[in-house]
């Protein structure tokens, strides 16, 4: 009887480990979902500085261009 009665609580303690691991589980998926949503934020957020740094880019080649063509005449 007194393994039989050992056997039980072993078996109670992993059952509270598993419903443990599993709330566990659901936490941290909630965490990732949110981490990857501020990483596509983020990513986002680099595409347009990046766009932005090109138009700037552009812009002053342009600028430099023409006075270039100043300093020439």
């Amino acid at each position: 009887m007194e393994k039989l009665k050992n056997l039980e609580e072993k078996i109670a303690t992993a059952i509270e480990r598993v419903k443990s691991l599993k709330e566990e589980k659901v936490l941290l998926e909630r965490r990732i979902k949110e981490l990857e949503g501020l990483l596509n934020e983020k990513n986002l957020e680099i595409e347009q500085i990046k766009s932005e740094k090109n138009t700037i880019k552009t812009q002053i080649e342009g600028l430099l261009n023409e006075i270039e063509t100043l300093e020439v005449e």
